[in-house]
């Protein structure tokens, strides 16, 4: 029986850290960028967008298909970094235990 309570502890311990740790990746504010920079989108460690910046000089009317394709890289840049920062945090929390395929966590 001794081992259980152990077991529960830890597990609450568990409990716990994880919910600081989705506390944590909720407060970063992590950034991508294309178009070497000039437009680059901040996101939360939700994958929440907090800010989009877009150098005047590539907007242009007449070809709003490039801005489409840099916005869109950007906030892809952004989503990876999010995902890698999170897969970090969390290897750190679970002590590098790699978890089953589609089993996504914190989130």
């Amino acid at each position: 029986m001794k081992n259980i309570g152990n077991l529960m502890r830890q597990a609450q311990e568990m409990q716990t850290r994880m919910a600081e740790l989705q506390q944590e990746l909720a407060a970063a504010e992590i950034t991508g960028s294309s178009g070497a920079g000039m437009v680059a989108v901040t996101l939360n460690g939700k994958g929440e967008v907090r800010s989009i910046k877009i150098d005047p000089s590539i907007v242009d009317p007449n070809d709003v298909e490039v801005l489409e394709d840099l916005l869109m890289a950007a906030m892809n840049d952004a989503r990876a970094k999010v995902d890698a920062h999170a897969a970090e945090e969390m290897s750190k929390l679970t002590g590098g235990i790699e978890l089953p395929p589609g089993f996504k966590l914190p989130f």
